[in-house]
């Protein structure tokens, strides 16, 4: 089920809100969510729910184990490896294949298999359950419907936030009364959603699919420009308009989710750009693999080397913490896809961020030479442009048929830039008009004042609900209509993320 059809917005949701709000037990009210998270994904998968089912069974009793066996590390090992191997078969026995038959000059059959939706997500969250069992964070849970619950619980089943069970799960099991300010909540939530995603990302799809996938190298200069600064827009409005969908959704029912994206483009840095991008799985990247290997035998062994043979003390300091973070980013590269061009994005972001490390005196006494004032708004503006191109520069890599076809459009980008295309009106024939264009624009400016006021630490919702009822339901009108009137209703496509 998609949460921009009918049929979840008119039908499934308000149901499920009305048996759960007349409920007054929390078990038959968790019951209620459980039956309700199973249907919903078994509308679109009608078969790899079977899949989901066994996953959370295993890891259940993966985690009793744990806690009651004499040998809670090994038990611990073999879940952790069942789970990357279910995943990597589903997502990555495909590009494995191929580049074993590249390597090999073989012809070995390769099974085409559908990704079942969210496997990336839930086996995430299952694996952080487990090994927290394992590090005594949490107690393991005792009843497999509860665990079940946590696991599969509908908002995020599709495409996270990566939730954590000593956090989403003791909210499932207190008690939530009616709220009406909760439902008015997330609904304010949901729909400015929508508005990223029905105005947005739909509209600008077709003109990124028409330049990036249908005849990439037809396109150069300015075509190719475009379509990056429009791919940005379509992943960014369709990744954090799903994130508010699920986060509202959510809300409705009491249950708070992590926030996955905080203005990620006020960022400073590419190191920032990710503590604000797709936060949970940056801090699950932190949490289970750069602690972890921060404070294994390699990364001392590691650490040792590089005291002895580098005489500068920060870069000596500096090279493992690079070496974990390039760790970091080949895995970031390897969860978005399986090929080779999602691990050279990974890749990019890893070096850029390994690189500034390392430069960061160099950095500072270039600033102090240039009489540069490092916290100065001018400074600051310069940084955050300069962290908006090096992302745009990563995204190639991220919606590009392959690695080869990345290179291509960098080299065709710079090629005949000229602004021919929009005076003679090709650029209006690729699948956004003219009037298309202006929409995302102003659609955009709307969505940067919301983001820039939140910045700034002001709170829009408690702000708008505090407004007297005429102008606070003016704004929800407008915004209802503007989604009804602008958004690809009847058009719009899944969301990215579910692909993972």
């Amino acid at each position: 089920m998609v949460f921009s059809s009918a049929v979840f917005l008119f039908i499934f949701l308000p149901i499920t809100l009305l048996l759960y709000y007349i409920c007054k037990d929390i078990t038959w009210k968790n019951v209620i969510l459980l039956i309700a998270s199973l249907v919903f994904y078994a509308w679109g998968e009608p078969v790899y729910i079977i899949l989901m089912v066994i996953s959370i069974l295993f890891n259940y009793l993966i985690g009793k184990d744990i806690e009651q066996s004499s040998h809670p590390k090994a038990t611990l090992v073999f879940g952790i490896i069942i789970n990357i191997l279910i995943l990597g078969y589903f997502k990555y026995s495909g590009m494995l294949v191929d580049t074993i038959n590249s390597i090999a000059g073989l012809s070995i059959h390769k099974r085409e298999l559908a990704l079942p939706v969210g496997i990336s997500f839930y086996t995430f969250q299952s694996v952080s359950y487990v090994i927290d069992v394992y590090w005594g964070k949490v107690k393991a849970e005792r009843n497999p419907f509860k665990f079940a619950l946590f696991v599969s619980f509908f908002p995020q089943i599709m495409q996270g936030p990566i939730g954590r069970f000593d956090k989403l799960a003791p909210q499932f099991f207190a008690p939530h009364k009616f709220d009406l300010t909760r439902i008015e909540y997330g609904l304010q939530r949901i729909f400015w959603g929508f508005f990223k995603k029905l105005i947005l990302a739909d509209r600008t799809a077709g003109y990124v699919n028409n330049v990036f996938v249908n005849n990439y190298q037809a396109f150069n200069g300015f075509y190719v420009i475009v379509a990056v600064l429009m791919y940005c827009v379509e992943l960014y409005a369709d990744f954090s308009g799903g994130m508010d969908i699920v986060i509202g959704t959510a809300e409705m029912f009491g249950i708070t989710m992590d926030e996955n994206f905080k203005r990620p483009f006020f960022s400073k840095s590419i190191g920032e750009f990710w503590r604000r991008w797709h936060v949970t799985l940056g801090e699950w990247m932190k949490d289970y693999i750069f602690y972890p290997f921060s404070l294994s035998k390699a990364f001392n062994k590691i650490g040792k080397f590089t005291k002895k043979h580098f005489k500068n003390k920060h870069v000596a300091q500096t090279i493992p913490i690079c070496i974990s973070n390039l760790l970091i980013f080949f895995i970031v590269g390897v969860w978005h896809g399986a090929a080779w061009k999602y691990i050279m994005y990974g890749m990019y972001n890893g070096v850029i961020i390994a690189f500034s490390n390392l430069c960061k005196p160099l950095y500072k006494k270039g600033l102090e030479k240039c009489h540069i004032n490092a916290d100065g708004r001018v400074w600051t503006v310069v940084q955050i442009l300069r962290t908006f191109i090096l992302v745009n520069i990563g995204w190639y890599f991220d919606m590009a048929l392959s690695f080869r076809a990345a290179i291509e459009m960098m080299i065709n980008t710079v090629y005949q830039i000229s602004f021919k295309p929009f005076t003679d009106g090709s650029i209006f024939t690729l699948g956004m008009a003219r009037s298309d264009f202006l929409i995302v624009a102003i659609g955009c400016v709307i969505w940067f004042v919301v983001s820039y006021m939140q910045e700034k630490g002001i709170r829009i919702r408690d702000t708008v609900s505090k407004q007297i009822l005429p102008v606070r339901w003016a704004l929800y009108l407008a915004l209802v209509f503007s989604i009804i009137i602008f958004g690809y209703i009847g058009q719009t496509q899944g969301f990215i993320y579910a692909q993972f």
